[in-house]
């Protein structure tokens, strides 16, 4: 009378409905067209320069660096974080700075922070800048839209006049 039908039942399905599906998969493998983009690779870990390693020489990275050592010369990141022991003798260039440690030379970020620790002796060119309770600073600060562009006109003038001061 009546008999159960196959398609409430678990498991695989006949034979019949499967080879159809095993055939598109096979076309859309073939053609890439539904093939979903890889996912975006995850951030590295920052760079860390060690409290014992000292550099001479320039650093250049998309990613993030942070120093515990010694570089004489300029950097250039997407994140820099200048360890409580650290010292940076040079250009400072980075989307986001946090000073904890000594930077002689210019800094230059979008975000520039000093910590009660910091300890800066040159001029820093910021969008936006937090100096905490303690921090030391001897330079001029200035504000701009871009401040990680080259082409600052402004500051080798005042540098001129301040050293003309002397």
């Amino acid at each position: 009378m009546f008999s159960k039908s196959k398609i409430n039942e678990p498991g695989p399905k006949s034979a019949d409905t499967e080879t159809p599906k095993a055939a598109d998969a096979t076309k859309t493998a073939a053609s890439g067209s539904d093939f979903k983009a890889a996912p975006p690779k995850a951030k590295p870990a920052a760079s860390m320069l060690s409290s014992d390693l000292l550099i001479t020489g320039n650093l250049k990275t998309s990613g993030d660096i942070q120093v515990e050592g010694q570089v004489e010369g300029d950097i250039r990141a997407h994140l820099l974080t200048v360890g409580e022991g650290a010292t940076i003798k040079g250009e400072v260039v980075a989307d986001d700075v946090v000073v904890n440690g000594r930077v002689v030379g210019r800094v230059r970020g979008l975000k520039v922070r000093l910590t009660s620790t910091a300890r800066v002796e040159g001029d820093i060119i910021h969008k936006t800048i937090a100096i905490e309770s303690g921090a030391h600073f001897e330079g001029s600060v200035q504000r701009q839209d871009d401040p990680l562009s080259t082409g600052s006109k402004k500051m080798p003038t005042a540098a001129a006049a301040d050293s003309a001061k002397s």
